[in-house]
């Protein structure tokens, strides 16, 4: 299956997104773990200065209290007003909790009765110790709440990029393709240089990168341009020059031919008659094998096909008496208009008519139809095989297997004439009635949009 391919602006934005993606995410990495170091140490300081701050406080409140077999609570002034997020106890040096804040229980902290910071699982313990170390203060700061506080910084990092994203891959879109329209110009440029189209490239402004390209291109088209000029210049001239001379030995051998006697001699002359046929026949060909090599076909005109096809055929009919040809155009069809050169397309479809006359069987006719669409097809019946893949027909001098006279360039210069009248030939195989195989030429002449 054929990879289609993709734009350089699509790359280059998909590239330029992608990388912008991970660069971003990498220093919202780097940046959360930066503020995380950060935020301990600013959490380890509010909870070492609350702990010195509240160490007096809750001392005296301590030893203002009665003496009680179960450990004092301190009651909340404005309970479920706001969030909560430190706890103490104070602990004698048995580690037994003597007094401790209204959001923990009596149960004793984790962390040992030593002077500093501990931690936990769920928390970050600071321990001051006081009263000759007879009793210990211990605030506690919940590890969820610095996880939480890392969390929403991270999501703040974070969430710009989708929205930015979408945006610099709009704005990085909108520079790429403004930046390679040049390299778009100089391809669309390219695409319409072919064997009709040589004309040098005019562009300029082309970046320095691809500002070169053009002056080689413009070189290899002279070159090309004057070898194909020179190559069809002595194609259509030898077959010019050449038809005269031909022409009067042909008459001259017919006449020697009706003045010999002798059965062998006359013998001998039909043979050099017929290859004198031949040789006329592929000068012919020849010539309009230039002709469209010249590029003919182009045309803005629209001429009516149907008439046109109509005229050829009793042309070919009146030069071919023997010939039987069936035109079938569509009910009600009666005019097909195309753009395309009138003679272009005379010796395309005579040279089917030819091939067809040939090539098919003799008894059966020539089938030709016109259809609404623009569709011309030629079909014959052969008697003799045909080659599994018939598109090796468009090649030139490939014949099939046979021995009739032909010069094998008729079906090559339909190819080449049709490409020019924007139409497209189709060959193919088809079952006809009483089991004959049929050999269909379809010619194809789409309407064009807005046309």
């Amino acid at each position: 299956m054929p990879v289609k391919p993709r734009s350089l602006a699509g790359r280059l934005v998909l590239s330029i997104s992608i990388l912008l993606a991970v660069f971003w995410t990498i220093g919202v990495g780097l940046a959360i773990h930066v503020m995380r170091s950060e935020f301990d140490e600013v959490f380890d300081s509010g909870l070492q200065e609350t702990t010195e701050r509240l160490a007096p406080l809750v001392v005296d409140d301590y030893f203002r209290r009665e003496a009680a077999s179960v450990p004092n609570q301190v009651s909340a002034l404005t309970p479920g007003t706001a969030d909560e997020y430190l706890t103490y106890q104070v602990r004698d040096a048995s580690g037994r909790v003597l007094l401790h804040s209204h959001n923990v229980g009596s149960e004793p902290y984790p962390a040992p009765l030593q002077s500093g910071f501990w931690t936990g699982e769920d928390q970050r313990i600071f321990t001051i110790a006081t009263v000759s170390d007879t009793l210990y203060v211990q605030v506690a700061d919940s590890l969820a709440h610095r996880r939480e506080a890392t969390l929403e910084s991270a999501l703040t990092l974070l969430l710009p990029i989708l929205l930015l994203l979408p945006l610099g891959m709009f704005a990085t879109r909108w520079v790429v393709v403004r930046a390679t329209r040049p390299v778009n110009a100089l391809r669309d440029a390219i695409i319409t240089r072919d064997g009709t189209n040589l004309e040098p490239i005019g562009l300029a402004g082309l970046p320095t990168e691809i500002a070169s390209i053009p002056g080689s291109v413009n070189t290899l088209l002279g070159r090309l341009k004057h070898a194909l000029q020179a190559e069809r210049d002595l194609a259509a001239n030898s077959a010019h020059e050449l038809r005269t001379p031909l022409a009067g030995a042909l008459a001259q051998m017919e006449l020697l031919a009706g003045q010999l006697t002798e059965s062998q001699d006359r013998s001998r002359a039909d043979r050099v008659l017929e290859a004198l046929r031949r040789l006329t026949l592929m000068l012919e060909k020849l010539l309009q094998l230039s002709r469209a090599e010249a590029g003919i076909g182009v045309s803005t005109t629209s001429v009516d096909l149907v008439g046109l096809v109509t005229l050829l055929v009793e042309g070919f009919r009146r030069s071919h008496q023997a010939v039987i040809i069936e035109v079938k155009p569509t009910p009600g069809l009666s005019a097909l208009r195309r753009a395309v050169d009138p003679d272009a397309f005379a010796i395309a479809f005579n040279n089917l008519l030819e091939n067809a006359h040939r090539y098919g069987t003799a008894d059966q006719p020539i089938a030709v139809s016109i259809t609404a669409e623009g569709l011309i097809t030629v079909t014959n019946a052969v008697a003799g095989p045909l080659d599994p893949d018939v598109n090796v027909y468009r090649a030139r001098f490939k014949r099939g297997q046979t021995s009739k006279p032909g010069s094998g360039l008729g079906l090559a210069i339909v190819d080449k004439l049709m490409e020019q009248m924007n139409g497209k030939m189709i060959l193919r195989t088809v079952d006809l009635p009483d089991a004959q195989t049929g050999f269909r030429c379809e010619l194809s002449f789409p309407q064009k949009t807005g046309a």
